[in-house]
């Protein structure tokens, strides 16, 4: 099944995995049990999108969601009718499941002069929240970084300014860094990052780490998922997500081509963190 640029919530021993639209939906929804044996959801869970979206160009990428406390939050990216660049919209539902339901009358972020926004990931810690980004700028010929800004409790209100956090500076990655994914483990931060030409098997995942949330952050010495972490089973790996699973260790949700890349297929791994390194045991990939 078609399903990039997973996201993955548990509510009720019950994982949930989000992706860009596809299958005739705008935003699709996938439901398992132990993140190996998945059934797809019949309903699209974002059936209207905000009145800001082009309906020329509906299309939705990359969701996030995440439990705000009392429901839960959908971040999605589409493109905005007014300045024709790709923005980050955010909807509300009392379940995971949906429906979820815009909110605000434009994008809650869209900064036009860097070519829009994409790529929305929630982090929070002592109880504030932050979301990451991605400024649009491969779209037109400028510079990609990865932004984190705090928000409210729910995520539909930006509280303060954006923080860049890194930018493309490895052969590898080519034009962009995109896909931010955010996690703490002890006492550092891990940011993960996909980066390279997102068509072609030389897309991959890396990762970078910091000692404060704003950081700085140092990049690994090397891509953490290529084409080849996998032995080519796997093409162009990336737009990962990582969810505790259902035995409390971490695993990391990405997808990755068919042999004629004509759609992409979710997959997931072990992954570990220790003495500042994260590895993927390459053997234990599912999907």
């Amino acid at each position: 099944m078609n399903f990039p640029d997973p996201d993955v919530v548990r509510a009720g021993g019950v994982f949930h995995a989000y992706a860009t639209s596809g299958n005739g939906k705008n935003v699709q929804r996938a439901t398992s049990r132990d993140l190996v044996r998945w059934s797809a959801a019949t309903r699209d869970v974002l059936p209207v999108l905000g009145e800001w979206v082009d309906p020329v160009e509906p299309r939705v990428w990359a969701p996030e969601v995440f439990d705000n406390g009392r429901g839960f939050t959908l971040y999605y990216t589409a493109h905005d009718r007014a300045g024709g660049r790709q923005c980050i919209g955010v909807a509300l539902s009392v379940s995971p499941q949906g429906p979820f339901r815009p909110v605000g009358e434009g994008p809650l972020i869209c900064p036009a002069d860097q070519g829009g926004a994409i790529d929305a990931a929630s982090y929070s810690e002592d109880g504030r929240r932050y979301v990451v980004w991605k400024n649009d700028g491969n779209c037109c010929g400028m510079r990609t970084w990865l932004h984190v800004q705090s928000v409210s409790e729910d995520g539909t209100r930006l509280l303060g300014e954006p923080v860049r956090l890194l930018t493309q500076d490895r052969e590898w990655e080519g034009e962009v860094v995109e896909a931010p994914t955010l996690i703490k483990r002890g006492r550092q931060y891990v940011l993960l990052y996909s980066g390279g030409p997102y068509r072609t098997d030389a897309y991959g995942v890396g990762y970078a780490v910091a000692d404060r949330l704003t950081g700085p952050y140092v990049k690994a010495d090397a891509p953490l998922m290529t084409t080849n972490t996998f032995a080519g089973r796997v093409r162009g790996p990336g737009g990962q997500d990582v969810v505790a699973g259902a035995d409390g260790r971490d695993r990391i949700v990405f997808h990755g081509w068919n042999a004629d890349r004509s759609w992409r297929m979710m997959y997931a791994a072990d992954l570990s963190f220790s003495g500042g390194r994260l590895t993927v045991s390459a053997g234990s990939t599912s999907r």
